[in-house]
């Protein structure tokens, strides 16, 4: 007969193993789905199985021989760079460096990888420990995004840099049709301080010209200044909005007086 201390540690156990919510650690892949939301015909199904593998899952499997999703994580975020820049210099030809270097930034940080993973419903075929799949938030997101990299990296493995390039461009495609992610940066307060300091100009400053309208439907008007001279005025339902209109035509007047020089 078991005491009760040996029967709760076996309990312990088994929920550790189990889950626990009672559910069977997912034991393989959809391929079928899978390659639906990748849109892309998979080969060798044993690339995208470690794809999805969080090193977590390895604990469930009990496998010495298997191997987690770090090292397609590693290869696809090396080619990410590359697909990305290849985009931004051949969709924005008008742009330097510094400019193509900032956006490419924009697209392969985490926020946006998270993006793409969810845009293709990744989280559903994800590979991981009852305890993992349990991690809350950022934890989570992090998994996410890491499995982005390493399904890009199995399928530059499994189809080449063309399927691979190809597979990129409709995931961007996709979410910046959507607006989930924008090929330019639209903070124009930070574009305008940026410019401004560039140019040896003081500091942007933004007056609030009136406020008018009932407080469930105000509208704003903001003046931007450099130094003593205006050099646009905003219009916005908030501050926020009205300042960034005023950045923006701003932005319009300093390019058009550079082009004058």
């Amino acid at each position: 007969m078991f005491s009760m201390r040996t029967l709760r540690r076996l309990i312990s156990k088994l929920r550790t193993f189990i889950g626990a919510h009672g559910e069977k650690p997912p034991s393989g892949i959809d391929f079928e789905a899978l390659q639906k939301v990748l849109n892309y015909s998979i080969h060798n199904k044993e690339l995208f199985h470690e794809a999805l593998m969080h090193r977590s899952y390895l604990q469930i499997i009990g496998k010495e021989s298997a191997t987690s999703n770090e090292r397609l994580e590693f290869l696809g975020d090396s080619v990410l760079n590359l697909i990305i820049g290849e985009y931004l210099y051949y969709h924005l030809p008008d742009s330097e460096e510094g400019e193509l270097t900032k956006i490419r930034s924009r697209f392969v940080n985490r926020k946006a990888l998270i993006i793409l993973a969810h845009d293709l419903q990744l989280r559903e075929f994800l590979l991981l420990s009852p305890s993992a799949n349990q991690i809350p938030g950022k934890g989570k997101e992090t998994i996410l995004s890491d499995a982005f990299e390493a399904i890009l990296g199995a399928i530059y493995l499994d189809g080449g840099y063309k399927e691979a390039k190809k597979f990129v461009e409709r995931c961007l495609n996709n979410v910046i049709s959507q607006g989930s992610l924008k090929l330019h940066d639209e903070n124009y307060k930070s574009q305008l301080l940026e410019q401004s300091q560039a140019i040896s100009l003081d500091y942007p400053k933004y007056i609030t010209i009136s406020e008018v309208g009932p407080d469930h439907d105000r509208t704003f008007t903001v003046e931007v200044f450099l130094g003593k001279k205006s050099f646009g005025v905003g219009v916005g339902k908030n501050k926020k909005d009205a300042e960034q209109s005023a950045a923006k035509k701003a932005l319009q007047k300093l390019n058009l007086n550079k082009s004058l020089t």
